[in-house]
């Protein structure tokens, strides 16, 4: 008979990562780019959101999936048909990159709200927000990773 023994898990280090996903249409350009990004067009982008760590919580979860659709879903409403070059924070060059960074910080600041810091300041072991993906096709995808 196999025991899981979750105390062994947190001593040796063993990692648990959940993933939620989402989508949201948007348009932009690059405008320091030479080539035809530099010209307003669209994509329907792909978002994962990954979450590690080593503690579980009395139900055996790291983190609620439905906590973590949420915010990744807000956070994807708010530049749902857009023209991203509109966001200031962009610096009018909204790239996969700087988009996941973005969409990152967003999750923080919901999840916070909701009283759970999954920052990467958060207690050792717990629930940390870990990369951010953001596909702008099936083959080109962008991630931010807080160090």
């Amino acid at each position: 008979m196999f025991i899981l023994n979750f105390a062994k898990v947190v001593e040796v280090g063993f990692m648990f990562e959940v993933r939620v996903e989402a989508d949201f249409s948007a348009a932009h350009f690059l405008k320091d780019y030479n080539g035809k990004c530099e010209n307003l067009h669209g994509h329907n982008y792909k978002v994962y959101a990954h979450v590690r760590g080593s503690r579980l919580d009395e139900g055996g979860m790291l983190l609620d999936f439905t906590k973590l659709k949420a915010a990744l879903r807000a956070v994807c409403r708010e530049v749902d048909h857009t023209n991203l070059n509109d966001f200031d924070c962009f610096k009018q060059n909204p790239s996969a990159e700087r988009i996941a960074m973005y969409i990152y910080d967003g999750i923080i600041a919901r999840l916070k709200a909701e009283g759970i810091d999954a920052g990467k300041n958060a207690p050792a072991g717990s629930a940390k927000l870990y990369a951010v993906d953001v596909f702008e096709t099936d083959t080109s995808r962008a991630r931010y990773i807080a160090d």
